[in-house]
């Protein structure tokens, strides 16, 4: 059809009159264009021109005011600027000094907001763990606005007791048989010497002669169990404190050697009475109840996930244990 239509414009095309040739290609050229202007390609440029122009203006609008553009301080913001910088330097900031705090503030908001905005804040190890403890944050808070009565804390106590024994304390003197200067003997030179030592005070003169030197020290005071156990091990603690005071007891064997002791007092381990202890109590019963509650809070968020975990190598699948995740 368009080269039909080429064919009668160049027949029907004037000779010699400037005026009818501009007729013509006025003509001409409105054909043509009604042609093009029927392509599906054509249309397909002109939507997408369209909307380059749109989108270009919009971008050039600017965002001045807008929610994510606009820095909002408060008198509150303001006041806990200058508090931090009181509770640091045991003095308000200067006018010059609250201007660098101020503008330490948009700058740090400045930049959250830009790294936000380029996403930097996704797959961040650190990030990710920052969260998750303004929520374990936040279950506290919840029970933190829970204050229990004091019926509440003796039964707690009551089925807790253990939670609050005061551990039993030993004062001794002892005197040292060296596995390492005696060896095997060590045992029999100690029972031999306490023989000596029967009916003696704890100063008894000639104690020292019978003994090794001891490379820590010759007399404890105020020892709890486990602290002794740390330094002579768990065998001598338990069987110090099956002994009672006021004489030379033993042998009793550590892990350096056998000893002789001689207790000055010892202290049974108890449980205080709640009156006693009742602040410790309260502290102890919060704790617990901040414990249950995030526990609770996790199971509930932990259902509503399913974790998927790779495949185990072949190889190794039949010599490892599968991977699992706790329910």
């Amino acid at each position: 059809m368009e080269q039909g239509l080429e064919l009668s414009a160049r027949e029907s095309m004037p000779a010699g009159h400037p005026s009818l040739l501009k007729r013509w290609l006025g003509r001409s050229l409105a054909i043509h264009a009604k042609g093009l202007l029927r392509e599906p390609l054509v249309h397909f440029l002109l939507i997408g021109l369209a909307l380059f122009v749109v989108y270009g203006a919009l971008q050039k609008v600017p965002r001045r005011g807008s929610t994510s553009d606009l820095i909002e301080l408060t008198q509150d913001d303001l006041r806990q600027l200058r508090t931090a910088f009181t509770a640091q330097w045991q003095r308000p900031p200067t006018s010059q000094e609250f201007q660098g705090l101020l503008d330490a503030k948009v700058r740090e908001e400045i930049l959250y907001r830009e790294a936000l905005a380029l996403r930097l804040d996704k797959d961040d190890t650190i990030v990710k763990r920052r969260m998750a403890q303004k929520m374990e944050f936040l279950s506290e808070d919840v029970t933190a606005a829970h204050e229990p009565t004091m019926q509440e804390l003796k039964d707690w106590f009551a089925k807790n007791p253990q939670g609050f024994a005061l551990p039993g304390r030993a004062t001794f003197r002892h005197l040292f048989f060296s596995f390492d200067r005696r060896g095997q003997k060590a045992q029999e030179d100690a029972a031999r010497a306490l023989k000596k030592l029967v009916g003696k005070p704890e100063d008894y003169p000639a104690a020292s002669a019978l003994t090794d030197p001891f490379m820590l020290q010759d007399y404890y005071r105020d020892r709890t169990p486990e602290r002794l156990a740390k330094e002579l091990g768990s065998n001598f603690a338990l069987s110090l404190f099956r002994l009672a005071p006021g004489s030379w007891q033993g042998p009793i064997e550590s892990g350096y050697g056998w000893h002789l002791v001689w207790i000055d007092s010892l202290t049974p381990g108890r449980v205080p009475a709640f009156e006693e202890i009742e602040p410790e109590v309260k502290s102890e019963w919060m704790a617990a109840q901040r414990a249950e509650y995030k526990r609770k809070a996790y199971e509930s968020m932990r259902q509503r996930y399913e974790v998927v975990l790779p495949q185990a190598p072949e190889k190794a699948a039949t010599s490892s244990t599968p991977l699992q995740v706790a329910p």
